[in-house]
């Protein structure tokens, strides 16, 4: 009687071990799927998605130090493959860019060492991203896009280019959803020489801020490989359409999107 019931009691914790593992098996496969979607839209903009990864960590109960990680390696993969392929097709243009990135590095790094902002300020930057987008969602044609562009101002990017990389330091993101509306109301560069530049801007400050962070000792990658693999394959598809098949409108529109995407996360990590 003693060993029936011994092996009762086994069947049944195997039975809800594999239940469980098939849960946990099952929320993986479902992040992986998201991560992929995330990376193709923040791509198609020259953007690595770091907001968007947080966002869909965070519903999954990752570490913070995981999501942070996660968020940086996955940014720099994904804008770096967007910064190749927007070169590539022409739309990078160094001269433009190097005025925002020599003072971000830098400042990204130090951001990094810094503790998470505090409420009112996740509240206005979503005030700020909402603004944005509505900015962003105005009809433009691609003519007056051209034809209206201005020269960029060293002094003037050098410390937007300070300012944006401390706060995406600060923040864990990559600064690309700062630096692009930037761009684009100053009318220092078309939409997909933003597009180019934000993912130029984002790999370097990934970069810093992850050094930030290894300093601080809160690296923690977890199982990241198939993480990877979703975000290589969706910034690849969502880089190629960005750079050669959408228009400038189009990508207006999507990096709209992607602002509000921002604003609402920070708005629920706000007030949750």
């Amino acid at each position: 009687m003693l060993k029936r019931q011994k092996l009762t009691s086994q069947l049944i914790s195997a039975d809800h071990q594999l239940r469980n593992d098939r849960v946990d098996l099952f929320i993986f496969f479902l992040v992986t799927i998201l991560i992929f979607f995330v990376a193709a839209l923040y791509s198609s903009v020259g953007h690595g998605g770091a907001s968007g990864y947080l966002a869909v960590l965070s519903l999954f109960s990752f570490s913070p130090n995981v999501m942070s990680t996660t968020a940086l390696v996955l940014n720099v993969l994904v804008a770096g493959v967007g910064m190749l392929l927007f070169w590539k097709a022409g739309h990078l243009s160094l001269r433009k860019a190097w005025p925002f990135v020599v003072l971000s590095i830098p400042a990204a790094f130090l951001g990094g060492l810094v503790a998470i902002p505090d409420t009112s300020y996740f509240s206005l930057l979503a005030l700020v991203l909402f603004f944005a987008a509505y900015r962003l969602m105005r009809p433009v044609t691609s003519q007056d896009e051209q034809s209206d562009l201005r020269p960029v101002r060293i002094s003037s990017a050098v410390g937007f280019g300070g300012g944006v990389g401390f706060i995406s330091g600060v923040v864990g993101v990559g600064g690309g959803i700062f630096l692009s509306p930037l761009l684009i109301f100053l009318r220092w560069a078309t939409t997909k020489q933003t597009a180019a530049i934000s993912a130029f801007f984002i790999v370097v400050n990934s970069l810093a801020g992850l050094g930030g962070r290894l300093l601080r000792g809160s690296l923690e990658g977890g199982a990241m490989l198939p993480f990877i693999l979703a975000a290589f394959v969706g910034g690849l598809v969502g880089s190629y359409y960005g750079s050669r098949k959408f228009t400038g409108v189009i990508l207006r529109r999507l990096l709209a999107v992607v602002l509000l995407i921002a604003a609402l996360k920070l708005l629920l990590h706000t007030f949750a």
